[in-house]
């Protein structure tokens, strides 16, 4: 009979082998080894769930195909709300067989989860757009205007020409036929890993703006408009990188 560490390590490697596994622990009654056929259940019953929500995630990009489409882009911004630093969108065509499951909308997901992603993304998708609008740019010509000409400059930065785009609730003036989905991150895979570069690359830029400006902590709050964020600004004035146009920004240094 084998140990209970041995089965533990049949399981994890014959994990996809159901008959197999079940074979191997049918006559043993030993609580020990219950406990880990209850696990291995548990984690089989997830991983199809988290399959399940993978394709449900595809739908968009599958309607699309079955239209004849054959290179789809997701795009999503991050950064409409701070009261500083750019608006960032990003672009991406995932590969046919790209799986990437538990990605949902970024903002539902731990920053290390986050990370992650980014890193899976960048290793797995076809191509990867990035559009930046910086705060000057955003006073001049508005927050929905410029979150808009960021996505139309990631999807200039792709490399493959896309001949249909996914976009998280806009309408961009491109000759390229589009669909806009109300809360797109969590129901595209396209759009859900547009909104998690998007993020993670805005995200970074704001931790380096928190280098050059330390004054204003712009690495713990990403601009948003925190008391002490707020605090900053009331004391420091405001940086290079605030949005004047934004009401709080420009109540305090009024």
């Amino acid at each position: 009979m084998y140990t209970v560490k041995q089965i533990k390590e049949l399981i994890e490697k014959h994990s996809q082998d159901e008959s197999y596994i079940h074979e191997l622990v049918k006559d043993d009654k030993r609580k020990s080894v219950q406990k880990l056929i209850e696990k291995w259940h548990k984690e089989k019953e997830k991983q199809q769930q988290l399959h399940a929500a993978w394709n449900e995630m595809l739908q968009f990009e599958n309607n699309a195909k079955a239209q004849g489409y054959t290179c789809i882009a997701g795009i999503d911004e991050a950064g409409r709300g701070p009261l500083a630093g750019p608006v960032v969108a990003a672009a991406v065509i995932l590969k046919e067989d790209t799986v990437l499951l538990g990605l949902n909308d970024s903002k539902q997901l731990s920053e290390k989860k986050r990370l992650a992603y980014y890193d899976l993304i960048q290793k797995e998708a076809l191509d990867i757009g990035i559009g930046i609008v910086d705060a000057a740019t955003i006073d001049e010509i508005n927050i929905y205007e410029a979150s808009r000409l960021a996505m139309v400059r990631a999807v200039e930065q792709l490399t493959h020409t896309p001949d249909y785009l996914l976009i998280d609730a806009m309408t961009l003036p491109l000759p390229i036929h589009q669909e806009n989905i109300i809360k797109g991150d969590a129901k595209s895979a396209s759009i859900a890993a547009g909104a998690c570069i998007a993020k993670v690359t805005r995200d970074q830029m704001m931790e380096e703006y928190g280098r050059k400006y330390p004054e204003y902590q712009f690495e713990k709050h990403k601009g948003y408009g925190t008391k002490e964020h707020l605090a900053a600004i009331q004391t420091h004035g405001a940086a290079p990188i605030h949005r004047l146009s934004f009401a709080p920004v420009k109540s305090v240094i009024s």
